[in-house]
């Protein structure tokens, strides 16, 4: 079953401290004031923080799901990610939870250890840098 702008929604809603607000047209989420997601226009795909050096291994591991979109993308830490080929709801908490990690106060990540749990040990790419 394919995930959804509502499934995006409303898990990154339910991260700590987590809002929505509009960046560029599109629904953005933030924490501490920094974007950890934002969805596509079309509600098809979001992008999400990803460190540089990872991107070229998840986009080659699984092209189908990450991708970036060029001339924009290329000079930030920025991963888009195709809601349809993303597994289930597990995988997108997976995928926001590590992007949340990225954007948020180290203060407050450090609050959370039970996200900051899932970055390093997460299943495959999904939830390494995604």
């Amino acid at each position: 079953m394919a995930t959804t702008a509502q499934d995006v929604r409303t898990i990154a809603l339910s991260l700590p401290d987590s809002s929505e607000k509009t960046a560029w047209g599109m629904p953005a989420f933030r924490v501490g004031g920094k974007i950890f997601a934002a969805l596509a226009d079309d509600d098809t795909s979001i992008g999400v923080k990803c460190p540089k050096e990872e991107r070229a291994g998840l986009i080659a591991a699984e092209p189908e799901k990450f991708f970036l979109r060029e001339g924009h993308d290329d000079n930030y830490a920025w991963l888009r990610v195709r809601l349809a080929a993303v597994e289930d709801a597990a995988e997108l908490r997976a995928i926001l939870v590590d992007s949340w990690l990225q954007a948020a106060p180290k203060r407050l990540a450090a609050a959370h250890p039970d996200l900051a749990g899932g970055r390093a040990g997460d299943e495959g790419a999904e939830g390494g840098g995604a």
